[in-house]
């Protein structure tokens, strides 16, 4: 896996610096991401992961497009594509649009971003609503608790007198967090449950439970959108949760256009075309208003129509 730790040597030193892409494209990176280590890439094949440690060494806005960076490494377009697709499944690349800030109006920019850390569904998901999701670490971890439950076990310290027991804290964890979830700041929660304490609080945790839930704050309106999504492959903008692994599902094989019909066996076809012809050349039956005074118009229309038959099986 030596590959994968390559700090993006692939150029010689004279070479000229990697291209700066139009404003609104190239790399963009991906917020919270750990420290870089020589180990980041080493979970990926040794080609992918060169490719990957040298896109990390990028700057923000350096033009990852395949035909560039053809030119700077020492690998072919197809296999580039190929790559890229790969690192987008492993969770290190997404493509989309971003609503360009400050703008003054509704313009979207295209943008690439990419994360050393790999990230799963979910956390991309959260980072087209604009969440800022908590980093993403490898390996086995120490369980670690929620902010709720955090500030609930030190309400004490700013309370003393809504000391609560861990297994308040754990009662009242979903309540708050709720409070988290409608925008809530921690200054905000603790001002609504320390303010005005009654003297003396005969029980912290159903004190605390009545007013989580006689203040709770209003849901918020819907935030804008910020981002979307594009599927990696044919380029389809759709919701996070319509695009995993950054394809859509046509692209995944899941669905597509329906099957053709099954072809008529040889017998068919000729028996079809047998009475195409037929139809097209057996004489015409006369009315007897014909027979006195000649083919009406609509009959001729109708004879030289079958002469020009389009015979659909030749």
């Amino acid at each position: 896996m030596a590959d994968a730790k390559l700090s993006g040597a692939f150029r010689p030193a004279h070479a000229d610096p990697h291209p700066m892409a139009n404003p609104g494209y190239g790399k963009r990176s991906a917020p919270e991401q750990l420290p870089r280590t020589n180990d980041d890439f080493t979970h990926l094949p040794p080609r992918e992961g060169a490719i990957a440690a040298s896109l990390d060494r990028l700057p923000d806005g350096a033009d990852i497009s395949v035909k560039t960076l053809a030119k700077h490494l020492p690998y072919g377009q197809c296999a580039l594509r190929t790559a890229l697709n790969r690192l987008q499944e492993a969770g290190h690349l997404r493509r989309g649009r971003e609503h360009a800030h400050g703008s003054g109006s509704a313009r979207w920019v295209t943008r690439t971003w990419f994360s050393r850390t790999a990230r799963d569904d979910t956390w991309w998901a959260a980072f087209t609503r604009g969440d800022v999701p908590e980093p993403h670490t490898s390996g086995p971890r120490r369980p670690t608790r929620s902010r709720a439950f955090i500030l609930l076990a030190a309400l004490g310290r700013t309370a003393p007198a809504l000391s609560l027991s861990y297994t308040d804290c754990i009662a009242l964890e979903p309540q708050l967090t709720e409070w988290f979830t409608r925008g809530a700041t921690e200054p905000d929660i603790l001002r609504a449950l320390t303010a005005g304490l009654p003297t003396p609080v005969h029980s912290p945790a159903a004190l605390v439970r009545s007013r989580l839930t006689t203040k709770l704050p209003p849901e918020p309106a819907p935030r804008p959108v910020l981002r979307v999504l594009e599927c990696g492959r044919c380029g389809t903008p759709g919701r996070p949760e319509a695009l995993p692994g950054g394809v859509c599902g046509p692209c995944q094989g899941e669905s597509g256009p329906a099957p053709r019909p099954a072809p008529l066996p040889p017998e068919a076809v000729h028996t079809h075309a047998a009475a195409a012809r037929a139809a097209a050349t057996g004489p015409h039956e006369w009315t007897p208003h014909e027979r006195s005074n000649g083919p009406t118009t609509h009959s001729r229309g109708t004879m030289e129509g079958r002469r020009h038959h389009h015979d659909p099986w030749h």
